[in-house]
């Protein structure tokens, strides 16, 4: 079987960046141990939801597999006395649902393979190295000259994207690294388009793109192949970690946080904001700017992984952006990603969440405006500026590139069309993932607003002003009718009582009259001899 062809195996796109809530509904005790039922959501959509049953054993499980990054989670301890008791297992219950609060919380946490597995197994049952043995094997048969070295074991965020570190037969000493990515939701170019496309890839060269040495793509993934650099990304600087090292160890919990000198942030940043323009100008969907996609050579950024776009891959910011309705494009993207990176070049970590009220002292006054133009409130409220205006910021604007290579990448005119109707295609389901998650915002707010105590003191004391209003009018009403009743008998004047045209039963008229003295109204009450002569007018 040719790479080329395409391997039976079934491909669910999912959206791995969407985020995973869960809660605990209820536990269940059982002879020797207690099970927690645990209602999953994906998103916003309570529909999008299922149930899963979990052990304590469960989570210390996934606790231990967990602390390869570093971090102190919450999981409440072991106890083998008196497990079974009620109370304990409510205090744990409470314990285990802030531990899973924790981890669905923390962005890096969120989007690992042991998490989504231990939350939505159905989804993640998959072996997913395994696969992407399977598709390299193939590659290997048609292609005998490169050798597996081994393979480079979850040093990606992605669950569906693998590495492997590479040889050439007749060059052994030259390392290089092969990656593996199956497609995602964003794919909308057809399969010819795709694999074209993917094949233009090593053709791609500007001073601060990583090259691509060989590629290629079948209808369900893409095979990539880069020299291997020993100083690692630009992430792997700032972290001070080591590029072979899985994701989870390199960057949960860096040992020492801090920045960039003022220099390699103005340099850094130029370079990635020139290489930003050149695809923007092209009509190259990007999308995918962080810290681990942009390589480190000497003193130059080079940009990685441009083929994440077209495999239809989700970023990993995603989560961030899609809150925000003025983020809607993929250069607008873009440029939100450089504040992201901006920021942990500067303070040697990503800020604590987004949109950043206020900025730490910064080395200049100058890298904070332009956090403040691409983080801040105002800017997810109002959009995000264009990559030329930041690039006629002064913390860019005086900075002089000395490289001399021409940029190249000639992409065909057909090609270019299906770019920019596929960009489209991202973009409209960017912008009605934002629909969705503001009217779900707007929902909430109102729900929440109807449910608090202010609310409801305010909706009582309304109540209560209509509901006397309403005795009130009922009062004058009542009176005003049978006053008006009393002076039409009084006077002969034609009413629905004397009318002869629609005469009233008996029954009626005096079922009225004591209606009026059983709930206390004063009226004028006629004489007997007069109520007489009316009824004996009505009825002859």
């Amino acid at each position: 079987m040719a790479f080329m062809e395409k391997p039976a195996a079934g491909k669910v796109l999912l959206d791995d960046t969407v985020p995973l809530t869960a809660a605990i509904e209820a536990s269940q005790s059982l002879q020797s141990h207690t099970e927690y039922i645990i209602r999953v959501q994906r998103g916003i959509s309570v529909e999008n939801s299922w149930q899963i049953i979990r052990r304590y054993s469960d989570f210390d499980l996934l606790n231990n597999s967990l602390q390869i990054a570093g971090l102190s989670l919450p999981l409440p301890p072991k106890k083998l006395i008196g497990n079974m008791d009620r109370e304990f297992i409510a205090e744990r219950q409470k314990g285990l649902q802030n531990y899973l609060n924790v981890i669905t919380t923390n962005h890096i946490l969120s989007n690992c393979e042991l998490v989504k597995k231990f939350l939505d197994p159905n989804n993640y049952s998959a072996n997913y190295t395994e696969i992407a043995l399977q598709h390299v094997s193939m590659f290997f048969r048609s292609e005998p000259k490169w050798e597996v070295v081994e393979p480079l074991k979850d040093i990606g965020w992605r669950i569906r994207k693998k590495y492997f570190l590479m040889k050439i037969k007749n060059q052994p000493k030259e390392r290089l690294v092969l990656s593996w990515a199956d497609l995602g939701p964003d794919k909308y170019l057809s399969d010819k388009d795709f694999q074209c496309l993917i094949k233009l890839l090593p053709s791609c060269s500007h001073p601060y793109i990583y090259r691509v040495t060989f590629a290629t793509a079948n209808e369900s993934s893409a095979l990539l192949i880069r020299m291997f650099n020993e100083k690692g990304t630009l992430k792997d600087l700032i972290y001070k970690a080591k590029p072979k090292d899985p994701f989870l160890k390199k960057y949960c919990n860096p040992k020492k946080i801090q920045g960039l000198e003022l220099q390699q942030i103005k340099t850094y940043g130029r370079q990635i904001l020139e290489v930003l323009k050149f695809l923007h100008d092209k009509g190259f969907p990007y999308g995918h700017l962080h810290a681990s996609n942009v390589m480190l050579d000497g003193d130059t950024c080079r940009l990685l992984d441009l083929e994440n776009s077209l495999l239809g891959l989700p970023s990993f910011y995603r989560s961030y952006f899609s809150q925000f309705r003025k983020i809607n494009t993929l250069e607008s993207v873009d440029v939100h990603c450089f504040g992201h990176l901006l920021y942990e070049m500067t303070y040697g970590r990503p800020p604590d969440s987004v949109p950043v009220d206020s900025f730490p002292p910064a080395p200049s006054m100058a890298v904070v405006a332009v956090l403040e133009s691409t983080l801040s409130c105002e800017a997810c409220k109002n959009g995000m500026p264009t990559v030329s205006r930041l690039l006629q910021m002064p913390l860019f604007s005086d900075v002089l590139l000395t490289n001399s290579e021409k940029p190249q990448f000639k992409i065909p005119t057909k090609l270019k069309e299906a770019l920019k109707i596929a960009k489209e295609c991202i973009e409209k389901r960017l912008i009605e993932e934002q629909k969705q998650i503001h009217q779900h915002r707007r929902l909430r707010r109102a729900q929440s607003h109807h449910g608090s105590e202010e609310e409801r003191k305010r909706r009582k004391i309304l109540a209560r002003k209509k509901s006397k209003r309403s005795a009130v009018e009922n009062s004058e009403e009542h009176s005003a009718k049978y006053s008006n009743s009393n002076n039409s008998a009084g006077s002969g004047a034609s009413s629905p009582l004397t009318s002869p045209s629609s005469p009233t039963p008996p029954s009626t008229a005096v079922s009225m009259f004591n209606k009026s003295v059983e709930n206390g109204h004063l009226c004028l009450v006629p004489h007997l001899e007069e109520k007489d002569s009316i009824f004996h007018h009505e009825w002859l």
